[in-house]
């Protein structure tokens, strides 16, 4: 009996997503491979003031959309072979096909870096002081923007980036050396997806020095309770489009360096349509955000994760 009922029971991945918005998997994956990546990627670049243009190349030809990780410019491109320490890990494949089934498909994925105060520029934290979304691509010279840099970002979904889209894709992300709290550690709020997806920034309230009230425009919220994700070499956590996430600025004197997978669910019935079923808002957004123009630059000069 007590063994049907184990078989019986969903996958704990999906029982998480429902009750969390997340899934923090027990055990790392391969921590030597994470350090073998991590020095090919550090050998690469400096993770530096290098990185950046000079405020005079900058102001000559700004440009603030097009600046991330695109295919043919992408370096994790160049390790697709390196790749299996995480794709076909046992513990990370069962989780994932739990929720999005057998059939599931990768939508992107890409080195993610938080870069060191001691790294950005004065004249750029000048510029970007108080913006919600401290993506530094602008910045940063033409030939490394194969990498997404940031410095500190709102809590926000990974919906942001699908006007459109379903609800139907996970992120999964993994650090490739141990992070502090001190090294830009993702921040995540547990419960926030059961509202949906809502237009960023998002609308919340600290309660406490570790949890928020978050509302969703329409009459609905939740009160929820911060998660910082602190771990060594491998920790890997995934969380659900309408999970609510941020960092703070890198206040460590080094990089935080990343993998970062979009996962979109299968053909057929998964866990995922069970999580979503139980979800009190839109899934699918016409408009994701307010904070940006129309040339890409912040319009917006608020700061919610700041702060925790």
């Amino acid at each position: 009996m007590n063994a049907q009922k184990a078989a019986d029971r969903p996958h704990p991945a999906i029982e998480d997503f429902i009750a969390d918005g997340a899934h923090l998997f027990d055990k790392p994956v391969d921590p030597a491979a994470c350090a073998d990546l991590l020095a090919e990627i550090r050998a690469d670049r400096h993770f530096d003031h290098r990185l950046f243009l000079s405020e005079e190349e900058f102001d000559a030809d700004p440009h603030y959309v097009g600046v991330n990780p695109r295919p043919g410019r992408n370096l994790l491109e160049r390790f697709e072979d390196r790749l299996g320490f995480v794709e076909d890990d046992a513990n990370i494949v069962e989780g994932v096909t739990a929720l999005l089934g057998p059939g599931y498909t990768i939508l992107n994925k890409k080195v993610v870096c938080g870069v060191s105060q001691t790294s950005v520029p004065a004249w750029i934290r000048e510029r970007i002081l108080g913006n919600p979304v401290n993506n530094l691509g602008a910045y940063v010279r033409p030939e490394y923007r194969d990498v997404t840099y940031f410095y500190g970002i709102d809590f926000h979904q990974d919906l942001i980036d699908y006007k459109d889209r379903p609800a139907d894709f996970l992120t999964l992300y993994v650090y490739l050396h141990p992070v502090s709290r001190q090294d830009a550690p993702l921040f995540l709020l547990k419960g926030s997806h059961r509202l949906g997806g809502t237009v960023f920034p998002h609308d919340l309230t600290a309660t406490s020095e570790a949890s928020w009230t978050y509302r969703d425009g329409q009459g609905g919220e939740v009160e929820t309770d911060q998660l910082i994700l602190t771990g060594g070499a491998g920790f890997t956590a995934m969380w659900h489009a309408c999970t609510l996430h941020g960092t703070q600025p890198d206040a460590a004197d080094h990089e935080r360096v990343s993998l970062r997978y979009l996962l979109a669910q299968g053909p057929g019935r998964a866990g995922m349509d069970e999580v979503n079923a139980t979800l009190k808002g839109p899934l699918v957004l016409t408009e994701t955000r307010t904070d940006l123009a129309a040339d890409g630059r912040a319009q917006v000069k608020r700061n919610t994760i700041n702060e925790a």
